[in-house]
């Protein structure tokens, strides 16, 4: 039998939509994240369990991790008689990357099951298809660090995807999902079809500024330039009190606050345990709406995508 697990990302990371993508794990342990295991069996089957497994359509069908199957199937040639398991364990519509976790853990088991006749850069550009059958276009700011791990830079040039950007291990990541749900569609619905010459100067120099001061080590100039001008502006009227989450994150000592890909995920990042503790009780007692939301302090995830047991 084959187990992987697929971490939870955050896509956009304010200053790079759609093309800045990290993935993050808590520290106490928690797996945050889809895992799907796969065994040999006379006939395909797919099972599904896990606290958000409600949110799944309700046929097979219609589920991506069976349509996983199916291109897998297609592109290797090989017809695997299976039985999977998808533990859904993040919420859909979280702006967590919910469905990239089930896309890595599904693709990256199945390749591993089947000896691994895809290599990591085609295994990639799969992902991201399927990926985009629920996104709506084919974009890796969730699947390439849900798969490969760290702060990812989308490329897509001399048939590179993404590449690494070095970030800041004392950087922690407090993560408040509120338990509401914002569709990918919706959010990027919402967003202007033109930008101003000054919003498009301003990403630039932000987003441009932001790795220089990762690779040249300077965690406050990173955290400062971390402005969302392309679609936080927009899309924080989605999300129920964020103005407010926003506002008290700063005062309690966060360095940088943003919409997590979509939404209604937000992030804080902290270089102080106790400022990231302060700022999570806060969002704990405030930003959350219902009993199915959730807060986790988080380090980038290195590891990526990876075998359990």
């Amino acid at each position: 039998m084959v187990k992987i697990y697929a971490p939870a990302s955050i896509g956009n990371v304010s200053i790079g939509f759609d093309v800045l993508g990290a993935a993050v794990t808590p520290l106490d342990g928690t797996l945050l994240g889809d895992c799907v295991s796969i065994a040999a069996s006379s006939h395909f089957s797919l099972h599904c369990h896990g606290r958000f497994v409600d949110s799944l359509p309700s046929t097979v069908q219609e589920n991506i991790v069976y349509q996983c199957w199916q291109r897998f199937c297609e592109v290797t040639g090989r017809e695997l008689a299976v039985e999977m398991v998808l533990e859904k364990n993040m919420p859909i519509g979280s702006g967590l990357g919910s469905s990239a976790c089930s896309v890595v853990a599904a693709l990256a088991a199945l390749n591993r099951f089947a000896g691994e006749p895809l290599d990591a850069h085609r295994l990639l550009m799969l992902m991201g298809e399927l990926e985009g059958r629920i996104s709506g276009s084919v974009h890796y700011d969730n699947v390439a660090p849900c798969y490969l791990g760290g702060l990812q830079l989308m490329l897509e040039a001399q048939e590179i995807i993404s590449q690494p950007v070095p970030c800041f291990d004392e950087w922690l990541w407090v993560m408040a999902y509120p338990g509401i749900k914002v569709s990918t569609a919706e959010a990027r619905a919402i967003l202007p079809p033109h930008y101003s010459r000054g919003d498009c100067v301003r990403h630039g120099r932000h987003l441009a500024g932001f790795i220089h001061a990762c690779h040249t080590r300077q965690p406050s100039l990173a955290a400062a330039l971390m402005q969302d001008v392309i679609a936080e502006p927009y899309r924080c009227g989605l999300l129920p009190g964020f103005a407010d989450a926003r506002r008290a994150a700063g005062e309690l000592g966060a360095l940088a606050c943003g919409i997590s890909g979509s939404g209604p995920t937000l992030f804080a990042v902290c270089d102080d345990l106790t400022a990231a503790q302060a700022v999570a009780q806060w969002l704990a007692q405030h930003y959350l709406q219902n009993e199915q939301g959730f807060v986790h302090i988080c380090r980038l995830d290195s590891a990526g995508a990876r075998q359990l047991g």
